[in-house]
């Protein structure tokens, strides 16, 4: 499994609308062979920056990335931007999640 976590710093004035202008993106991406999750989130510390955690099944990052929408979103994401996104992605061997046992509820 592909894991990665992006961040994506929004111009003030595309903040609040941000998932309105990822949400074809993001439906279509859902949609595809392989994708195993693809979760916005917004920060609680910066109300400008939206947190990307999505997963691929190995093989199925590369189609992502030549996809149109992949494509169409480089078009239209870069100039909401305040910067250029940062991503951390790494291979992992399992694609489930693991309880945080340290929290268990009981």
């Amino acid at each position: 499994m592909i894991f990665i976590v992006a961040k994506f710093k929004v111009k003030p004035e595309h903040a609040d609308s941000w998932m309105d202008h990822v949400r074809d993106f993001t439906a279509a991406t859902r949609g595809e062979p392989g994708n195993l999750w693809f979760d916005w989130s917004r920060s609680v510390d910066d109300p400008n920056e939206y947190v990307l955690v999505e997963a691929f099944q190995d093989d199925a990052a590369e189609t992502h990335v030549t996809s149109a929408h992949f494509r169409q979103a480089q078009q239209d994401l870069p100039p909401l931007l305040q910067e250029t996104p940062r991503v951390r992605n790494v291979v992992m061997d399992r694609d489930e999640w693991d309880e945080l046992g340290e929290m268990a509820v009981r």
